[in-house]
């Protein structure tokens, strides 16, 4: 019964198109009408299409922290019938706010700038905003954002109404009022179906009974009592609305008794299973009163609203969600809001909506605007968007296309087409004689001037044949020639420019000045252009457009005239400038992003290191890298890092001065040079800058990401430093500051290059330390809250280094953590782990699980889980004794791959332990997806968990959800009785800690193992 209902008022709310179709039929003027049917019907297939194939995933799918979507794209695989149902009832409401968009901008809109429209509210709008508001109404569960909070907005008067309202006034706003509607006060375009119009009002009032009705998605007993106060509120939205008009103006207008009952309708939709009768009439009543009133004023600001979709649906709507806190009964609502907290969040919900509506729409629609215009011409406009867009024809309009074709062609040889026995055949008739007439004019005429046009087509010949451009001038600069090759160069005809000054209309203005003066002087002196010589100068076309030229001049004295005229010679060089440009750009500057290349940034640092060996000042060399920017190309693809790094050069150029030297020194690392009094803050405060400005998200691929960076700074004063030296100083406070957390700068130190050096030792000693046996492992005991027992063991790798003494794996692991040493070393503690518990149990010590750090490179190797299962075999050790731990960053870097690899080393019976949870930035809905056993809070939370609210709330919350998950839960760190006291009440599994132990050689565990005592 409840999917019945679903898809019968799915039904109703897809017969509201046809409704709109009426209404806006009826409402504009009848030259436009088959353009407004053409386009209605675009708007629900393409709204429809787009919403089947990513518009309902974005809107229902699981949701990204509260604000979009991430599944359910391309709907209908596998899906539950109700479901489905549901879907269809959505795809209505999708089409429904698509369609309130392209009425508004009707009569003056491309059929294409429709479809443009329909796009950007059905892809980047309604759903993202469906979602906040919507998220979790099939499922029960509030997942949107808005909706987490209490947004109330039952069947959309702010997630279809006002959103469709916020995106038609951008779309107003950038493609302007019709042609003639504000030329006079008071003036109004008239619609041409009046009655049409009306049916589609009730058609649309009756359409809404599915629209509310079934946005209870059930059938119950509230579907009555919300169909009632739906007839009654568009009731007395209408009885409003015609009263206001009549005691205002006089007269009744039919116009606004339908949006006063769309008013009431709009408005009564957020809040109709909240409210009695007697509040639905107030709520139509009020939302009438805005209609009529918001027509006003739309009226005073000239936005030209073809149909009154804005006071209608965006003014109405935002009344109507407003009304559930000032009207509604919040006790219904049963999300523990009182009505303050619930007006509230109604218009957090509309301000937080309305503009990421209207300033996403208005920002797409500018830019879009600026490519491909939206609005079709003026020639278009006026004769009709029937004919313009859909190439309808009728008789009018086929004789005025007849006469503006002789009007332009300037040929009145042949005679406009006459239709027998109408009106407009009579017109054609009549004007047909006129032609003739003029024909017999111009057929005399031309006998008249035949001999004069072969003489002048001889002495133009030249002229015309020439390629270059030939302009010929009198004493004042007055064009007296001008050959075609000069019409196509500066893209005016030779008719509109005869008479008219060269050096006023051609000479760019920083070079007229010149030019006259050399006119004056018979360009035999000055500055500017002189007689046969080759003048290089900047001229400009007849759009403004400058481009240099090549002008020789020469000069003719007619033999009858006394007057002197110039011939110029011009030659267009832009191709020959842009090719020597060109030709520099590829020998000094990166292909990609425009900035310089290696081989010019480092000849330029040189220059400038060595005038600062003469002259006092610095040198500053910033050296950025890209946090992350792999991760961009291995998931986006090469294409959206290329416009990355051309992004990230924008922005350098934005920041840095003019001056300084901006560079691509490769891959994603970029070079700054900064020279002259450059202090070091200044330069501390440059990079802050550049930090700030590259933080601004960037839209890639369909997705918007921050790219954070890191930057390193080193100074050369009074040149004292040398190129290579700057760069290798750079380099390394880069990676200081990548190692200090990323998305931060550092400047260079000189401990810096003995860390380096000592890194350097470290990362070409460490395979021989494994090979010679430097290598120990110490065995920290892992002890139940709750008894105080020894539980378990964590190993824990130290370093004896003949020369540099005990150097525990905080200083060397994050050294070797992307290379295969990782994986050698991995093997090696996991070995001697195997064989240390292979040592116990032939002594008959008591055998307890021992966990092993694995890093991500380890565990998404192809050898891990089969080196394991060889070794457990090879030692016969149940593979219950060994627990892999492994960090929450590493998961989140690439989830599918960890789930796979952590699933074969399930095979193998280990058990998988995520450590530091609560540091990473993982979404909490991938944890189940984990086949992980253990949780082990970050001692960064432990540290002050009795004594911080915050942390305390994190540690219970991790124990809480691990609990909830079925997982045992472990805190590190602890060191004092009242952490252990606070995990005791907390129902913590297990802890370890120096508080019980540090980590301890093999040879001290063994007591442990016998007697299971502390130490």
């Amino acid at each position: 019964m409840d999917s019945i209902w679903l898809l019968c008022s799915a039904c109703l709310v897809f017969l509201m198109q046809a409704g709109f179709l009426c209404l806006e039929s009826g409402l504009v003027r009848s030259k436009n009408s088959i353009n407004v049917a053409a386009k209605n019907i675009t708007d629900f297939t393409i709204s429809s299409a787009i919403f089947w194939l990513v518009g309902f995933g974005l809107m229902f799918g699981q949701t990204k922290i509260g604000w979009f979507g991430s599944d359910q794209f391309v709907f209908g695989n596998d899906s539950s019938p109700s479901l489905i149902t549901f879907f269809i009832f959505q795809m209505m409401f999708c089409g429904t706010a698509a369609t309130l968009v392209s009425g508004a901008v009707a009569e003056r809109t491309s059929y294409i700038g429709y479809v443009i429209i329909t796009i950007v509210i059905t892809l980047f709008i309604y759903p993202i905003i469906g979602h906040w508001v919507w998220a979790g109404i099939f499922n029960g569960e509030a997942t949107g954002w808005l909706e987490q909070k209490g947004f109330v907005d039952f069947a959309g008067s702010t997630v279809v109404h006002s959103v469709g309202g916020w995106v038609a006034l951008a779309a107003i706003l950038v493609i302007g009022p019709r042609i003639g509607r504000y030329d006079k006060a008071d003036r109004r375009i008239p619609g041409s179906n009046l009655p049409m119009a009306v049916l589609g009002g009730l058609l649309i009032w009756f359409g809404w009974f599915g629209f509310n009705g079934g946005s209870t998605l059930v059938w119950n007993e509230d579907v009555p009592v919300i169909i009632l106060n739906t007839i009654l509120a568009a009731i007395w939205g209408g009885i409003s609305t015609t009263l206001l008009k009549y005691i205002t103006d006089g007269y009744v207008d039919v116009l606004m008794i339908i949006n006063g009952v769309l008013g009431g309708l709009v408005s009564v939709t957020a809040n109709c299973h909240l409210v009695t009768p007697v509040q639905a009439m107030m709520i139509g009543l009020i939302g009438g009163l805005i209609v009529f009133y918001g027509d006003r004023f739309l009226e005073s600001k000239r936005i030209d609203d073809a149909i009154g979709v804005i006071p209608v649906h965006l003014f109405a709507g935002i009344w109507g969600t407003i009304a559930v806190a000032l009207i509604g009964s919040t006790d219904r609502l049963g999300n523990g809001l009182n009505w303050t907290e619930q007006l509230y969040v109604q218009s957090l919900g509309i301000v937080t909506i309305g503009i990421y509506s209207f300033f996403t729409a208005y920002f797409l629609f500018r830019i879009i605007n600026r490519f491909y215009p939206l609005r079709v011409n003026e020639q278009a406009e006026l004769i009709g968007l029937n004919v313009a867009e859909h190439r309808v024809s009728t008789e009018v309009f086929d004789l005025l296309a007849a006469m503006q074709h002789q009007q332009q062609k300037s040929d009145f040889s042949s005679r406009v087409p006459v239709e027998p026995f109408t009106e407009v055949g009579q017109i054609a008739q009549q004007y047909n004689r006129v032609i003739d007439k003029v024909n017999s004019e111009i057929e005399q005429r031309d006998q008249a001037f035949s001999a004069f046009k072969q003489s002048e087509f001889r002495k133009g010949a030249i002229m015309q044949a020439a390629m270059d451009c030939i302009v010929t001038i009198n004493g004042r600069g007055d064009i007296i020639e001008f050959n075609p090759a000069s019409e196509q160069c500066f893209g005016m005809s030779r008719k509109s420019v005869l008479g008219d000054n060269f050096f006023t209309l051609f000479i760019a203005e920083e070079s007229r000045s010149a030019a006259i003066n050399s006119l004056n002087q018979g360009f035999v002196a000055g500055d500017g252009m002189v007689l046969k010589r080759h003048n290089i100068t900047e001229l400009s076309r007849g759009d403004g457009v400058e481009f240099p030229a090549e002008v020789v001049i020469t000069q003719t004295t007619l033999p009858t005239q006394s007057e002197i005229e110039y011939t110029l010679h011009i030659r267009d060089i832009t191709r020959q400038i842009r090719l020597q440009d060109r030709l520099k750009q590829l020998a000094y500057n990166d292909p990609l992003t425009g900035l310089y290349n290696r081989t010019y940034f480092m000849s330029h640092l040189k220059q400038r290191i060595a005038y600062h060996q003469e002259n006092s000042g610095s040198v500053v060399l910033m050296f950025l890298d890209l946090d992350q920017f792999k991760k961009i190309n291995d998931n986006l693809g090469h294409k959206a890092g290329d416009q990355l790094l051309c992004e990230v050069a924008s922005r350098l150029k934005q920041v840095m001065r003019e001056l300084d030297l901006v560079g691509r020194w490769g891959g994603d690392e970029f070079v700054i040079v900064m020279s002259g009094n450059i202090s070091l803050s200044q330069a501390e405060h440059k990079a802050e800058d550049i930090l700030k400005v590259m933080r601004s998200p960037v839209k890639l691929d369909g997705q918007t990401l921050v790219v954070p960076t890191s930057i390193g700074l080193a100074i050369s004063e009074n040149g004292q430093i040398t190129p290579e030296q700057l760069m290798q100083q750079a380099d390394m406070a880069m990676y200081r500051s990548k190692q200090s957390g990323r998305n931060t700068y550092r400047v260079y130190l000189e401990e810096m290059s003995e860390k380096t050096k000592q890194k350097f030792q470290l990362e070409n000693a460490l395979p021989v330390a494994i090979a010679k046996n430097q290598l120990t492992l110490h065995y920290q005991p892992k002890v139940s809250v709750m008894t105080d027992e020894v539980v378990g063991f964590e190993a824990l790798v130290r370093w004896n280094h003949p020369e540099l003494g005990l150097i525990m794996p905080g200083e060397f692991i994050h050294l070797i953590d992307e290379s295969n040493l990782i994986i050698d070393l991995g093997e090696w503690v996991i070995q001697q782990v195997i064989e240390q518990l292979t040592q116990w149990r032939q002594i008959g010590a008591p055998l307890l699980p021992v966990a092993i750090n694995i890093s991500g490179h380890h565990l998404h190797s192809d050898s891990l889980a089969d080196f394991v299962s060889k070794l457990t075999q090879r030692f016969d050790i149940d593979g219950a004794l060994l627990e892999f731990e492994i960090t929450e960053g590493v998961l989140t870097g690439n989830t599918e791959q960890s789930i796979a690899a952590m699933k074969a080393l399930k095979k193998t019976n280990i058990r998988l332990s995520i450590d530091d949870f609560g540091t990473g930035y993982s979404s909490l809905s991938y944890l189940k997806k984990f086949p992980v056993d253990v949780l082990k809070i970050d001692q960064a939370f432990i540290r002050e968990c009795q004594s911080k609210r915050e942390d305390a709330a994190i540690c219970k919350t991790i124990i809480t959800l691990g609990k909830s998950l079925g997982l045992q839960i472990i805190a590190e760190g602890v060191e004092t009785i009242e952490q252990l006291t606070f995990l005791k009440q907390h129902d913590c599994d297990i802890y370890q800690g120096y508080y019980f132990s540090r980590p301890i050689p093999a040879e001290n565990i063994l007591p442990l193992l016998e007697q299971r005592l502390p130490i």
